[in-house]
């Protein structure tokens, strides 16, 4: 006989494994798309006729989309039943593929890349919700570490299933592909998931937060984008992010006095939440450094593109590799006291980057980089399982919209941030004329460049484990007896 559960919100269910399953492999199917594709830039330049500075969107439409949409959707995912938006959203993900893999011009798989992004947001956001409704609470943990397993495949398999398709197939299939790995997670989910209503009813949505979360959010977004492109003085980038920080200002002004705001300010009152958040988002800066590798492994060490894809694999793969186990340790151990640890492999990790050269072996760089992703997987699913375990019941969606925003904030402000400590760095050896291309510089710039800014990721990691610290003695000084929570 099924005991009922006591996880917040939770619903007695028979097979809960199942549902979990159809979860995971829409969140397989959404961050294989947001790698895969990057192989396929040039093919798609020249089958489609067009340059790389418009080719790019085919990635930046997907990925500004999910970025607007995440707060909104979790919060419709609090009112109405998550199965339904899941579901839907997994149906628009699958028709967007196909419509994507026929898409006749570039300006049209742009415009459906937008739409799977839509779909990808409309699941993604509320995953971690449903996985906190359905699991048993004394498995919570392990089942969002699959979570982060299954975004590290996704990630991993991504590039060299990418080329391998396009040389076999030709670049279509990499969108539909999505076609049956969707019918056969729609009909998981439609079978086996419960329905999920909300736990609170009568909520009103906030039709005035929702827009300026979305226009803040989009703007921000789109803004570090150009910034990252044209450099920090784009009058673009600089108008953009004016505009999102005039938004941000009046997305809380109105929150403050909405009597049902769509994000409930009174939740980063709770360290217990606010410290996981911004640890998160910390963790995620540092997590963006990748995309100068192959830089450095290309161009300052002479390894082949591919050399370079079987390089780079070893971070996601050794995320894969500690994500479910270290969620298991978390509802076995503990979780504040498993992500610490995955905080302080992490900074080792970069500490390690930070001492790479020019003439460091292929192995030295796999043995360096491995801590990364394993820090990253040890750290990834307790922390989320931490802010998940503090929300209230009535407010999961919102909090598995907070998680996974804390990690879309971090890679888009990373982004840019570590191509300016770079950039410096190598402009400053004196080997390389401004605004030069970087590919004419010689390698031990290039290294001195990758190696300074791990050093400066391995800064924010520390205040990172400063906060860890911190929120861990919050809990044990609220679990004392005779204290109040």
């Amino acid at each position: 006989m099924n005991q009922p559960s006591t996880s917040p919100g939770a619903v007695v269910y028979a097979r809960p494994a199942l549902a979990m399953l159809g979860v995971n492999l829409m969140v397989f199917m959404a961050t294989l798309d947001m790698s895969i594709v990057n192989v396929a830039l040039p093919t798609l330049t020249e089958s489609l006729h067009t340059d790389f500075a418009t080719i790019q969107w085919v990635i930046l439409s997907y990925v500004l989309v999910i970025a607007s949409l995440l707060l909104l959707v979790s919060r419709l995912g609090d009112m109405r039943d998550k199965k339904q938006i899941f579901s839907t959203g997994l149906v628009l993900f699958v028709v967007a593929s196909l419509c994507c893999g026929l898409a006749p011009s570039v300006s049209w798989l742009i415009g459906f890349r937008a739409l799977q992004g839509i779909g990808a947001a409309m699941s993604q956001s509320l995953g971690m919700a449903i996985v906190t409704q359905i699991a048993p609470p004394a498995s919570r943990g392990r089942a969002l570490g699959f979570i982060g397993g299954t975004v590290a495949m996704g990630l991993m398999i991504g590039p060299p299933l990418g080329g391998v398709l396009i040389g076999l197939i030709g670049w279509r299939s990499l969108f539909l592909l999505n076609v049956p790995f969707g019918l056969l997670a729609y009909f998981v989910v439609r079978r086996y998931m419960p329905a999920l209503p909300p736990v609170r009813l009568g909520e009103r949505f906030d039709v005035p937060g929702a827009a300026l979360a979305c226009l803040t959010l989009a703007c921000y977004c789109l803004g570090m984008t150009f910034m990252q492109r044209q450099g920090f003085s784009d009058p673009t980038a600089l108008g953009l992010l004016g505009v999102s920080a005039l938004g941000l200002t009046a997305f809380i002004a109105v929150e403050r006095r909405s009597p049902a705001p769509m994000l409930d300010l009174s939740l980063f009152a709770n360290p217990l939440i606010s410290l996981p958040l911004a640890i998160g988002t910390l963790v995620f800066i540092t997590g963006a450094s990748g995309f100068i590798m192959p830089f450095f492994l290309q161009t300052g060490q002479g390894h082949t593109v591919t050399e370079v894809g079987l390089l780079l694999m070893i971070l996601p793969a050794s995320m894969a590799l500690t994500a479910p186990i270290s969620g298991s340790l978390a509802d076995r151990y503990g979780a504040r006291g498993i992500s610490l640890v995955g905080l302080i492999v992490l900074l080792g990790g970069c500490l390690a980057l930070g001492t790479l050269t020019e003439h460091t072996p292929w192995w030295g760089y796999l043995l360096r980089s491995m801590p990364v992703g394993l820090g990253i997987g040890i750290f990834q699913a307790p922390n989320n399982s931490t802010i998940m375990g503090q929300m209230p019941a009535h407010r999961l969606g919102v909090g598995s919209g907070l998680a996974n925003y804390a990690r879309v904030f971090g890679q888009s402000t990373g982004l840019p941030l570590v191509a300016t400590i770079f950039s410096g760095l190598v402009l400053a050896s004196g080997t390389v004329a401004s605004h030069a291309d970087f590919t004419s510089a010689p390698p031990a710039a290039l290294a001195a460049g990758v190696a300074g800014v791990f050093h400066a990721l391995a800064a924010l990691l520390v205040v990172a484990i400063a906060m860890a610290v911190w929120a861990w003695k919050l809990e044990n000084r609220a679990k004392a007896p005779g204290t109040k929570a």
